[in-house]
Order: C-alpha cells, then sequence, then structure tokens
C-alpha cells in the first residue's frame, strides 16, 4: 500500500480526468503537458490543424485572430501553442468527449492515446454531506481496475486518515471539528487515481432557537434557523442557517422576496449596513432535486445613537422603533414594477445582439431591488402594446414605475418611439410605440416614481410630420435617462460573444447605489465619458423633473388594501408561473424527469435527464417534439448536449447537467396550452434496431403565454393613446398604393465598413455591425402621425380644452423642466 503523505496539489480537479464530460483545460497536469507536447511537436496533425478542424464547429470556433494568439506562444519562455489553444476550447465548454473526435479526424494517435480512459477508473464517488453533531458520517469509494489488489487511503484535507483504509470512510460521533474537505486515493500496482473531494459539514443547533430534530438519512431540512435582527445604521448583518443533507446543500439568501448577489454561503455577513438592508431575509437551500426554506425573519434599522455631555439615549434590543428626531421622513414606495423590453430578432431591419443580455442583467438588478420585473424579448406591435397594458394594470398610487426598451428606435419633435420587431421597411409612427404617451397612462395611475431608460437611437426622422407634444400632467416624480444625445445613436459592442450594450455596460455597476436616481444617473454618464470607443460619440443624457430623493433602493410599504394589493400580486404571478418539475414513467422500465427553467418572462427552456433505466438497455435519450407551429421552434435547435447549442447561454450554469436541452421562445404567441411529446428512445444488446416510446406532455400556458399577449387589439388604454386615425391594419405603409419613402443619408459611423457609410435608397436604415466594432442600434425611416390632444378618442377629433395664459405657462415650464 501507499505510505506517506499524497500530493494534493496533483488530485485538485481530477475528478474522473479522462471522462469525456470533463472539459479540455480541466484535465490532470500530467496528461494536458502530454497532450501539448504531441500537438506542439507535429506539423502535419499538431495544433493547427486542430484548430482548422474545430473552426468548422460553430460551438467551439477559433477565429484566426486567436489562432494568431497561439501561434505568438512559441515567442514566450517555455511557451504552448497547444495548450493556449486548449485554454480557449475549455473556456467555450469543449469536453475532452469532444476533442477525441476532433483528434481522430486530425489522425494524431500519440495525441489520442493521452486522452483515453484510464485502467483505474472510480465509479463511486464519495458524495459531500452536512451532518449534525454526534452522528454518523459515511462516505464511500469504489473503483474498478483490470487486475485485482485495489487498496484505498482516505485524507482530511493534507492529513492521511491511516486507520481507514477501506472503501467507506466511518466517522462515529462527529463533532463540528471534523467539518471539512475529505478524498479517497485508489491504487492498484503502480497506478493511482484520485476521488473527487467531498466537503463535510457537522452542523452544531446548540440553544439556537428554532432548531429542529435531525433529518432522516438523504432527506434535506433545516436544522439551524436564522434569528430576527435590530441594528444601527452601519453595524454588521450576520444571520446563520444550517440544513441536513445529502450531497451537501447550497444556500441562497433573499431578501425582500428577491435573492441576493453573492449571498450563497451558510452564513450571511453584510458590513456597514444601511437603510436599504432592512427588511424580510430568508433562505433558500437545495440538495440535488429536494427545496427547502428556513423561516422568514425582519431585519429593524435606525440610526446610530451617540452619547453626548447631556446624557445618553439607549434603545433596548426587543424595541421595534428608533427615534430619529430632526431626520427627513424617508421616502417608500407602495410597490415597484418594471416592465423590460428587448428586441433584437427584426423581420426587416437588421439584427441586434445586446438586448438579449441587457434586459438579462437589468432583470436580475432590479430583483434585487424589489422589484416585480416583466421581462420580455422580441415583441411584435400588438404584443408590446399589450404588454405596456399589463404593466399599467399593475401601477397605482405610489408605485415606482421602471420602463426599460432596449432596441431600434427614433425621436421626433419630442416624442420616443419603439420600433417592435415586425415593422415594415420604412416604418411610420403607426407601426411604433410612443414612450410619451405611456407616460401619459401612468400619470394617471399617480405612480410615485416614473423612471424610462430608453436604450435606442434617437436620430430623427425627415419622414414624420410635425406633431404636438403630448400633453403631460405638472408632476415632480418623472426621469428619463437616455442612452444617447438627441438626434445621435446609440451603440453596442460587437464581438463573437455576448456583450452588454454601451448603456447597460455602466448602468448595471451603479445601479444598487443606495442615491437618488438621478445622482446614480450622472455617475453612469460620467463613466461613460470616459470610455474611449464612444468618446464625442456616445452620452448619456438625462431629463428630470424629480423634486424629492426619490431612490431604486427606496423601501416598499405598501398603503393600499389587502385586497388590491393581493390582485396586483396575482396579475404579476400570472407571468412568471413555471410548469411543475415531472417524473415519467415509461413502459420498459426507465424514468426520466422532465424539468422547466425561464429564461425571460416569455423563453422556458425544457430540459430531459435520465433517472433510471432497465439493466438490459445499453443506452437511452429523452428528447421533446411536436411542439405548436406558433412558436417556430426549429428541430435542429432542440435536444441538445448542452444548454450553450440551444441558444440558452444566460442560465447554463444553473441548470442540471447531464441533460438533453430545449430553448423554447416568443411564449406571447401561444393561444393554447402547450402540448408536446416525449420520445424515449432505447437500444437494447440483444436487438439491432432502437427502440421507442412516446408521451404525451400538455403543461399548459407557461409564464407570459397566460396573459395572451398575442391578441391584435385588445382594448388597451395604451392603444388608445398610441393610435393614429388609421390603425395598423390600415397604414400608409401597407397599402400597395404608396412606395416606401427613402431613408436619409448620414455621415460614416465608427466602423470603416462600407455598411457604415450613407444609406441608399430604400434601406431601412444606419447601423449595421461588423465583428469587434461598435455598431448602433438602427433609427429608421419613419412618417409619424398626428396625436390625439388629451381627451380625443381613437379615430375622432380630440376635445377642445379651455385654456389660459397660466396654464400654457404651466405647461412651458413643466416641458422646460424635462430638459437636460
Amino acid at each position: 500500500m501507499y505510505s506517506g503523505k499524497a500530493d494534493m496539489s496533483r488530485s485538485v480537479g481530477s475528478r474522473s480526468s479522462e471522462s469525456r464530460a470533463l472539459r479540455v483545460d480541466l484535465l490532470k497536469e500530467p496528461v494536458l503537458s502530454r497532450l501539448c507536447d504531441a500537438l506542439d511537436k507535429s506539423n502535419v496533425k499538431g495544433w493547427r490543424r486542430l484548430g482548422d478542424v474545430v473552426s468548422s464547429d460553430r460551438r467551439f470556433q477559433i477565429s484566426p485572430e486567436e489562432m494568431e494568439l497561439c501561434s505568438l506562444k512559441v515567442l514566450e519562455l517555455e511557451g504552448s501553442p497547444s495548450r493556449m489553444l486548449l485554454r480557449l476550447l475549455g473556456e467555450r465548454g469543449c469536453t475532452a468527449g469532444h476533442l477525441t473526435d476532433y483528434l481522430r479526424t486530425v489522425g494524431n494517435e500519440d495525441a489520442l492515446r493521452c486522452v483515453k480512459q484510464p485502467s483505474l477508473q472510480v465509479l463511486i464517488q464519495p458524495l459531500s454531506a452536512s451532518v449534525p453533531r454526534g452522528h454518523t458520517l459515511r462516505l464511500s469509494c469504489h473503483a474498478r481496475a483490470p487486475s485485482p489488489g485495489v487498496q484505498y487511503q482516505w485524507f482530511k484535507s493534507r492529513e492521511e486518515l491511516p486507520a481507514h483504509c477501506g472503501p467507506d470512510l466511518v466517522l462515529d460521533g462527529v463533532l463540528v471539528r471534523d467539518s471539512g474537505f475529505y478524498i479517497c486515493r485508489v491504487n492498484c500496482g503502480e497506478v493511482f487515481e484520485f476521488s473527487r473531494w467531498a466537503q463535510v459539514e457537522v452542523l452544531d443547533p446548540g440553544a439556537r432557537a428554532g432548531a429542529g430534530p435531525p433529518a432522516a438519512e438523504g432527506r434535506l431540512r433545516v436544522l439551524i434557523q436564522p434569528r430576527p435582527r435590530q441594528l444601527a445604521v452601519g453595524d454588521t448583518l450576520r444571520l446563520e442557517c444550517g440544513a441536513l443533507g445529502r450531497p451537501l446543500p447550497r444556500y441562497q439568501w433573499h431578501h425582500n422576496g428577491a435573492p441576493l448577489p453573492n449571498a450563497s454561503q451558510r452564513i450571511l455577513t453584510i458590513p456597514n449596513t444601511q437603510h436599504a438592508h432592512r427588511g424580510r431575509y430568508r433562505c433558500e437551500a437545495s440538495s440535488g432535486n429536494e427545496r427547502c426554506w428556513t423561516n422568514e425573519v425582519h431585519v429593524a434599522l435606525g440610526p446610530r445613537i451617540s452619547v453626548q455631555s447631556s446624557g445618553a439615549m439607549e434603545c433596548s434590543e426587543g424595541s421595534n422603533d428608533f427615534v430619529q428626531n430632526g431626520a427627513p421622513e424617508e421616502l417608500c414606495a407602495t410597490d415597484k414594477v418594471a416592465l423590460l423590453m428587448g428586441n433584437l430578432s427584426y423581420m426587416n431591419h437588421p439584427p441586434l445582439k445586446a438586448p438579449m443580455v441587457d434586459v438579462y442583467d437589468l432583470t436580475n438588478l432590479l430583483r434585487q431591488l424589489d422589484f416585480k420585473v416583466v421581462s420580455l424579448l422580441d415583441l411584435t406591435e400588438a404584443e408590446m402594446r399589450n404588454a405596456v397594458d399589463e404593466f399599467l394594470l399593475l401601477l397605482h398610487k405610489g408605485v415606482y414605475g421602471l420602463l426599460y426598451y432596449a432596441g431600434h428606435g427614433y425621436e421626433n419633435y419630442g416624442n420616443s418611439f419603439m420600433v417592435p420587431v415586425d415593422a415594415p421597411s420604412p416604418y411610420r409612427s403607426a407601426h411604433c410605440l410612443c414612450v410619451q404617451s405611456v407616460l401619459q397612462l401612468m400619470q394617471d395611475k399617480q405612480t410615485g416614481l416614473n423612471v424610462f431608460l430608453l436604450d435606442m437611437c434617437r436620430k430623427r426622422n425627415i419622414h414624420d410630420d410635425p406633431t404636438p407634444n403630448i400633453l403631460l400632467r405638472v408632476t415632480a416624480n418623472i426621469v428619463f435617462g437616455y442612452a444617447t444625445c438627441q438626434d445621435a445613436e446609440a451603440f453596442e459592442l460587437s464581438s463573437s460573444g455576448l456583450t452588454n450594450g454601451v448603456f447597460l455596460k455602466f448602468l448595471k455597476r451603479r445601479l444598487l447605489d443606495d442615491e437618488k436616481i438621478t445622482v446614480v444617473l450622472d455617475k453612469v454618464a460620467e463613466d461613460m465619458g470616459q470610455f474611449d470607443p464612444t468618446k464625442g460619440k456616445q452620452a448619456l443624457e438625462i431629463r428630470s423633473s424629480l423634486s424629492e430623493r426619490r431612490a431604486l433602493t427606496d423601501p416598499v410599504l405598501p398603503a393600499h388594501s389587502a385586497d388590491l394589493a393581493l390582485a396586483h400580486n396575482r396579475q404579476w404571478a400570472k407571468a412568471h408561473e413555471l410548469p411543475e418539475s415531472m417524473l415519467l414513467d415509461f413502459d420498459c422500465g426507465a424514468r426520466i424527469q422532465l424539468g422547466f427553467a425561464a429564461e425571460f418572462s416569455n423563453v422556458l427552456v425544457i430540459y430531459t435527464h435520465i433517472v433510471k433505466k432497465p439493466e438490459d438497455m445499453t443506452s437511452c435519450q429523452a428528447r421533446v417534439t411536436d411542439f405548436s407551429q406558433e412558436l417556430d421552434v426549429d428541430p435542429k435547435e432542440m435536444n441538445r448536449e448542452t444548454p450553450e447549442e440551444t441558444g440558452v447561454y444566460l442560465l447554463s450554469d444553473s441548470l442540471p447537467q447531464h441533460s438533453l436541452y430545449t430553448r423554447i421562445s416568443g411564449l406571447q404567441k401561444l393561444k393554447e396550452a402547450l402540448v408536446f411529446t416525449v420520445v424515449l428512445q432505447g437500444t437494447f444488446s440483444s436487438l439491432d434496431e432502437p427502440v421507442h416510446w412516446a408521451r404525451s406532455v400538455d403543461i399548459g400556458k407557461p409564464l407570459i403565454a397566460r396573459l395572451d399577449l398575442h391578441h391584435v387589439v385588445r382594448g388597451s388604454s395604451c392603444l388608445q393613446t398610441c393610435l393614429t386615425p388609421h390603425s395598423p391594419s390600415r397604414s400608409p405603409a401597407h397599402s400597395p398604393s404608396r412606395s416606401p419613402a427613402h431613408s436619409p443619408t448620414r455621415s460614416p459611423a465608427l466602423s470603416h465598413s462600407p455598411q457604415h457609410h450613407g444609406l441608399q435608397p430604400g434601406a431601412p436604415g444606419p447601423g449595421r455591425r461588423s465583428p469587434h466594432r461598435l455598431s448602433p442600434y438602427l433609427e429608421g425611416g419613419a412618417a409619424c402621425c398626428p396625436r390625439l390632444l388629451e381627451g380625443g378618442a381613437p379615430g375622432g377629433t380630440g376635445v377642445p380644452i379651455e385654456t389660459t395664459d397660466d396654464i400654457e405657462e404651466l405647461q412651458a415650464v413643466y416641458m422646460n423642466s424635462l430638459q437636460l
């Protein structure tokens, strides 16, 4: 048997290193060294040939620039082009299995032998676990070898456990000091292999309030509950919880119902607390397919009481009230609601990439600020109008309403227009949504704060006729954050990967700051001003009539009846109801898990995972098929082995592994319940042909499909304000008697590509992108139609209202207040 201390550095990340599922950049260092040596030394079948083969696979495509970076490694001392290439492939998710296939194509037998399966394999890995103090801990490790004589050696961190030399490590009456990381070294002759690390956490509830009885073996259960806290501003908040389970539970803390960023430890610590940190806290624990929650506890914060010569003021821990003499009353919202729309897949205009990432990142940030968020991608005109109508249903007195739009847009005569994905070329205002019209409807709801973040171009359309501004009320609660100045373009960073637009790139760094919203936007403007690629080309413009220190971090304090709050919450919840994960049993004895995840409010991810298969079945796969034609699902993008292959880049880390994934977008188009077929395909050693079984699954209307946004006209209040005297169905843009007007020309954009120069007649607008360049969000040519005056009805003349010089002066003062 092997004696002495094992070199733990060599075991880190081994985890069945030659397994086909392991990323190539995580191979064992000896294996990686031999592999790079074999590829570096071969001229014909070396790393360059490997890069050419990989470039034909769009999943891991290597650009010529990256190949050049690899070749430059020969100039470094002990530099390896092959190691650089493998690192790039690993970052893209390339596994040892993929690499094996590529090396067979290359024909490099020496390199292929480096990644073949080892003769010694660890079949059963020790599982991390959380156990109560005083109980028995058991960790198991079993290996297979071509010859007898397998020996086991257990370690805790770097310390050998000499008394434990079997496949099972058993510790009776564990104590808190037994917590740590354990690993097993398996030997067979001169060959050895390390198991995975197993983390053991021994919980001692002691006399803590809320500690429950120990859980049954493998059952997830909360043992240590967090306790409510009452602190002064600036103190450190510390909340602790603990759950029993195998594998080791994962934790995610939530604040006021929204997940906290970087709060995935058992103990939550927040130094230098501010008012934004008060509220309700609870933690979600998960282990395998099980989930459970701790109790919800309240954290109260008050001002720090200082001791003065005249005496001292004390505040007992049991008190819920803090004395705050002379301090201004804290502002709050009755609720926080956000509608995020990102249009990127345009039918008649150049596509965009950044809106998807921007909407995803902004959604997560706003949820941390207690916003109810609806996030939607690629909406038609009717869907955008109906989405705004649903957004308005969530608003009432005192609510903070936020609308974010990323996509093509333009501005004419003080009105900003958001362009749907089905807008014709050229589009007109009848096909677009007017932002000021949405603001007018929000004002009718007596909202506490109206924030508009418009990540789009603001170029003028020469085809629009002069129209009066939308008549808005004089309120001191409006903030506009324009990604660019008037008559200018907004840019996204063109690259081969996922990236934010310029505006969101800097906004997401500041959004969680506990500052007045205009102060936050001022800092974003300063950051953008230092960004060299867009300096002098794009600058954030802020228009505000805000007279109070309203911040997105303000707490939520409902001031309306419980029934009204419940109605609003139900309306919001409709757009976020995921189908329950289910287990499907087939006649052959196989069982699969059918799971669901939401990437956006209208994008669903379906995954299938094999839970059990018969012993005589050599292999099986579960695929989903037969979706409604309304969803326009590409069969080539379904049932892929990695989320990225289906277009799911943003959720890939949170989805279970070893599954088949399918991404279903455009759920707002779904008119009926979503019904599809799950097909199980199995192969048997006794049969030449595979066998198929099928099950029909009905999951109802998931997520945003429940709101039926697909209707062309829904009697929307937004429709009444936004529509022009001619309806979209009779818009001049669709009339065969009218030819499209030419789009205006403009000066060259940032890219040197000829596509960025002046537009040709009939072109949709500027802003086509070239790789690794900045590209503007398109602003197309359109003709704006006259808006109805206040009190007007769709299709008719506006009802005249009596005005005086005073009213006109007030209106002028209000409009001026919205200027920079």
